[in-house]
């Protein structure tokens, strides 16, 4: 499981690099500083939604087997094992909302 989110932080760090390197050359090629702009602020919506989908999907994961074992042993623990599960769910919801205002705010 380390390695696993080992590959996934370095995937993200080269992702982020490039895209700033990348930014960086269009920049200095003469494109229009709007394009470049534009590009990376969808870029980062993308990275936002995209991330807080894999820390929620990691967060829903862990509390709703713990809220299952937790519910199949008492019962009456099921409304509050639930609220854990909500609160990694709305991870998800915030990220959506970061990407929504990235993406709408730059020209």
């Amino acid at each position: 499981m380390k390695h696993g989110r080992r590959l996934i932080m370095a995937i993200l760090l080269f992702a982020s690099l490039g895209a700033a390197l990348t930014g960086v050359a269009a920049a200095q090629e003469g494109a229009s500083p709007t394009a470049s702009v534009g590009g990376m602020a969808a870029l980062g919506a993308g990275l936002a939604i995209g991330i807080a989908g894999l820390g929620s999907g990691i967060g829903v994961g862990t509390s709703g087997a713990a809220a299952v074992g937790a519910s199949a042993e008492k019962p009456e623990m099921f409304g509050k094992a639930i609220i854990f599960v909500a609160l990694a769910e709305a991870v998800a919801i915030y990220g959506l909302l970061i990407a929504f205002l990235l993406y709408t705010k730059v020209p």
